[in-house]
């Protein structure tokens, strides 16, 4: 095993970040609620907040609604006690491989019935003010993440300091084949994508009920960390990029638009599930499967591939074009100009691919590299491109991730081969591909996290940027929660005038496609420091990957 453990790598669980646990006081009779199904009574934290969780923005997606799009939540009676976080939805086993030295946080509460929203916001907000929105969509690979990971405390808290203050907003959402399930039966019973529709009415909840809470639902910025950033890179291409109103920013960290599959290609999984529970041979695969009881289907799906099985981020279970709420590739909706003309804030670490390269330490040649990028991304690729790949992304370690490292922490002859592929294929190649188009007709900013780089094997690894947009990273800096206060509140990361925010020292500009050298405010060591730097590295490579992608030949994921 190898033997490290970095403070970004412990806060990061790979994909989530675990926050300290929340202090609350006692419930206050003065902070209720009443909503059009029923009232919540919250409470005021230690830190001079008022929290509300665990309140149910849909009915239990349980029974006959299993995989089903979300219902309105059940109307009840009194008050309940918005207290403690709910259930989280069912996670899918995904432990690291044995040479990762780290493991996920143990969910004990975990539930179908997990369709729960969280509010955080300051306790006193002045008459007739209406603070803008942060909706937090969690992280993990389509397969785990819950919103009690994500404390919004922090952030919530610094806002007030700066004068800028907002409102946290977080909501799970159903995940793996929970959340997306796919086939030929589902297409056909119109239930594709979830687990994005469940963001979607979470989204709407937040237009409905937001202003009991001193909200601004016309000012609603979208933020999250891979899984969560590929979703709000999918909701800006849903119904041609029209966002009805739900949201008017996004903040992605670690993801962007990707090429997804045609939903019937997931065919083989269903049938997988169907035979590992006995319901192959029904008349109404579907029906049975809302019918096995929930620890057996939970044991079948868990026989399928994950994010740390040998097949990596080429998943299992992800967003699909279902032909409803995805009309299309992602990619091609970019292309054709229908996505959401909003303002956003993009970025990725160096070393993306790191954390997801340890599951193929078997690939140990040339020849290996070639047959594993051709299997599991690129299957469609043709000799030449492949060769054209291989020459892009080459065996000598010293060009591979962690970057700028050398011959160091080459843990096997191709590791830091797949880790170069794997991070440009999946985030820093999407990002540049959404930046190349929408900076044209849109404000656009970019960042790179380079913070860590020095980590043993793993650099500045997925998810190492985590603390430092939620303000827990370092209490004297504050630099990336504050860009995502700014932009919440004005649609641009930059320091107002006169802002106490070390932010104020440092000109963040737009991405510009137009421009040769697009800038990119760079997080290096030590921290606190920053500067600017290019999008312009790897630049051939980058580019190779970005048009077998976007000329249909690579594999979703």
């Amino acid at each position: 095993m190898l033997n490290f453990l970095s403070p970004s790598l412990a806060a990061l669980a790979a994909v989530t970040l675990v926050p300290n646990a929340l202090a609350l006081s006692t419930p206050n009779s003065s902070l209720v609620v009443k909503l059009g199904y029923g009232s919540f009574q919250g409470l005021n934290s230690s830190d001079g907040l008022s929290v509300f969780l665990g309140m149910p923005f849909a009915a239990p997606p349980t029974g006959d609604l299993r995989f089903g799009l979300p219902e309105l939540p059940i109307p009840f009676k009194g008050i309940r006690q918005a207290d403690s976080y709910g259930a989280a939805c069912p996670q899918q086993d995904s432990p690291p491989p044995p040479n990762l030295p780290f493991s996920f946080p143990v969910l004990a509460n975990q539930s179908e019935d997990c369709l729960f929203i969280n509010v955080f916001k300051p306790a006193n907000i002045a008459a007739g003010k209406k603070l803008p929105v942060l909706f937090y969509i969690y992280g993990g690979a389509f397969e785990i993440g819950d919103t009690s990971q994500y404390d919004g405390s922090a952030l919530v808290n610094r806002s007030i300091a700066l004068n800028e203050p907002v409102i946290f907003v977080s909501a799970n959402y159903r995940l793996n084949a929970f959340g997306f399930l796919g086939g030929k039966e589902v297409k056909q019973a119109g239930i594709g994508n979830a687990g994005l529709q469940d963001q979607i009415a979470a989204l709407q909840w937040v237009q409905k009920y937001i202003a009991q809470f001193g909200g601004d639902s016309k000012r609603v910025t979208l933020m999250g960390e891979s899984a969560g950033a590929i979703s709000i890179g999918l909701l800006m291409v849903v119904n041609n990029g029209n966002t009805n109103g739900l949201f008017t920013g996004g903040i992605m960290q670690s993801g962007s638009p990707i090429p997804l599959p045609e939903i019937q290609f997931q065919q083989k999984w269903f049938d997988f599930l169907a035979g590992a529970t006995n319901c192959t041979t029904t008349s109404d695969r579907l029906k049975c499967l809302r019918q096995v009881p929930y620890d057996k289907f939970l044991a079948a799906m868990n026989k399928t591939p994950n994010i740390f099985s040998y097949e990596s981020v080429n998943l299992a279970w992800l967003p699909t074009v279902d032909g409803k709420l995805l009309a299309r590739d992602p990619l091609v909706s970019l292309q054709q100009g229908k996505y959401a003309k909003i303002p956003f804030i993009t970025g990725d670490a160096e070393d993306e691919g790191t954390v997801f390269s340890f599951s193929s330490l078997n690939v140990t040649t040339d020849q290996q590299f070639l047959d594993y990028v051709r299997s599991n991304f690129l299957p469609n690729i043709s000799d030449e491109q492949l060769k054209a790949v291989a020459s892009a992304y080459p065996a000598d370690p010293a060009q591979g991730s962690p970057f700028h490292t050398g011959d160091v922490d080459a843990v096997t002859p191709e590791f830091k081969r797949i880790a170069a592929f794997q991070g440009d294929y999946l985030f820093q190649g999407p990002r540049r591909n959404l930046l190349s188009i929408a900076s044209k007709t849109q404000p656009t900013y970019a960042f790179r996290y380079e913070r860590g780089a020095s980590t043993p094997f793993v650099g500045a690894s997925h998810g190492s940027d985590l603390a430092e947009f939620f303000g827990l990273d370092n209490t004297t800096e504050y630099l990336g929660v504050d860009s995502v206060i700014f932009f919440t509140n004005n649609g641009n990361p930059n320091a107002p005038k006169n802002s106490s925010s070390k932010l104020a020292n440092i000109t963040w500009n737009k991405w510009a496609s137009s421009s040769q050298n697009p800038p990119l405010l760079t997080f290096i060591d030590p921290a606190p420091s920053v500067n600017i730097t290019y999008d312009t590295y790897r630049q051939g490579p980058i580019d190779l990957l970005n048009k077998l992608l976007v000329t249909k030949i690579g594999h979703p994921f």
